[in-house]
């Protein structure tokens, strides 16, 4: 499953493309992907402008005109693919050739990219941008909801802070770790306690500043409940491992590509 470098990378690569553009025609090809698509998906979407692309842990979110917020998660095996036929059309039709251009064998510029029964969701932008999601495992999802209603959304009232923002503190681990007696791998994958990180780089953390997976997590806690020396180690790995893996591109096995395919 991507995490938050690869939905980082996906995000920035759609920003150029998305941010500033209106939707001009959404084609929704299936009723559901994880869970139900909202009611009138399309129409609700046409016409409007995004007006900012931001990531909260693993979901990509697109604030719209009007005050709505699309969500959209990549699941397992979800993709983004901007068409190399826009590369030229449109206001800046040049975009897609910048630092987002990675050559992982697809089509060049200028040729489409191949019909897939996988193709669950087009958006044909103003930009001249034919974004398409693609999910094989239909694991992924897209949902609209109020602009208010984020902090109490059912996918993000229990998420912690985000690692890379101010809200992750030796102090806060310390407390979220007091008397956890879950190894210290489990403690980083669960989403309440930091949002974002996964399987690939909680190991590549924890390998950094050499705390062993099976460690208690209450260990981060001293008996007056102060942070540990290790602690801090800690969010200096997490900030510098996940720094890392976005300026590299994110990390894949298989599944995971760039926006360019």
């Amino acid at each position: 499953m991507p995490e938050l470098p690869e939905v980082e990378t996906v995000m920035r690569g759609l920003a150029p493309w998305m941010a500033g553009a209106r939707f001009v025609k959404v084609e929704q090809r299936r009723a559901d992907l994880r869970f139900p698509f909202p009611p009138r998906f399309p129409e609700r979407l046409e016409g409007r402008r995004v007006e900012e692309l931001e990531r909260r842990a693993k979901y990509i979110l697109a604030h719209l005109e009007g005050g709505e917020v699309l969500v959209m998660h990549l699941g397992m095996s979800g993709r983004m693919l901007v068409a190399p036929a826009a590369v030229g059309a449109g206001d800046g039709g040049d975009r897609l050739l910048g630092r987002f251009l990675h050559n992982q064998g697809g089509p060049a510029p200028g040729e489409a990219l191949p019909a897939s029964p996988h193709d669950h969701v087009v958006f044909a932008m103003s930009s001249g941008a034919r974004i398409t999601f693609n999910d094989a495992r239909r694991f992924g999802m897209m949902d609209l909801i109020e602009v208010g209603g984020l902090a109490g959304y059912r996918l993000f009232r229990d998420l912690g802070p985000e690692p890379l923002g101010p809200g992750l503190t030796a102090d806060y681990l310390a407390k979220a770790a007091a008397g956890r007696a879950v190894d210290l791998k489990a403690f980083l994958l669960d989403q309440r306690t930091v949002a974002g990180i996964g399987n690939i780089y909680a190991s590549e953390i924890l390998h950094r500043c050499r705390l062993s997976p099976s460690r208690l997590a209450h260990t981060l806690a001293l008996k007056d409940g102060r942070p540990a020396a290790r602690t801090a180690a800690l969010v200096d790995a997490i900030r510098a491992v996940l720094a890392e893996a976005i300026a590299a591109g994110g990390s894949t096995l298989r599944d995971y590509v760039h926006t360019d395919g």
